[in-house]
């Protein structure tokens, strides 16, 4: 399975755009090769280098049709569900680090199932109900500074 952008390459700098101090929407994000009997696909997106006891979590998305082949720039694909990000709100919320250049992980699974999770779940319901049901996963990292 792979998950690139033609907003970002993998492992460089996320345009400002996509950030809290631009316009605060997704980039554009394609998937490819997802594996055969994949029910559904989740999207995880954080930023572990975030000066907090655990990864800030800035958008999840479940139940992505697995048929899927692009999430568009500031879109959500028809029928998938977001979970509550560290903002405190059901959506994307784009890089916004305190200071210096932090690592985001779009982090993209293909399960077996489709979850039985109701919009605004937190990430810990979210892996919950993915455990064991994990088929493939894949990433893309983007680096974003405010400086």
């Amino acid at each position: 399975m792979k998950l690139i952008s033609n907003s970002f390459s993998h492992n460089q700098s996320i345009p400002h755009k996509y950030g809290c101090d631009g316009k605060d929407i997704n980039p554009h994000l394609q998937i490819s090769e997802v594996p055969e009997g994949a029910e559904n696909l989740v999207l995880i997106m954080d930023d572990p280098d975030a000066p907090m006891p655990k990864s800030f979590v800035h958008w999840t998305l479940w139940n992505i049709d697995p048929a899927t082949a692009e999430i568009s720039e500031d879109s959500v694909p028809e029928g998938a569900i977001q979970g509550i990000n560290d903002f405190g709100s059901a959506e994307y919320g784009g890089p916004c680090p305190p200071s210096g250049e932090h690592r985001y992980f779009f982090r993209l699974y293909a399960l077996d199932k489709k979850l039985d999770l109701e919009e605004g779940a937190s990430r810990e319901e979210l892996e919950q109900a993915m455990e064991g049901a994990i088929i493939e996963q894949t990433e893309l990292i983007g680096l974003y500074s405010r400086d």
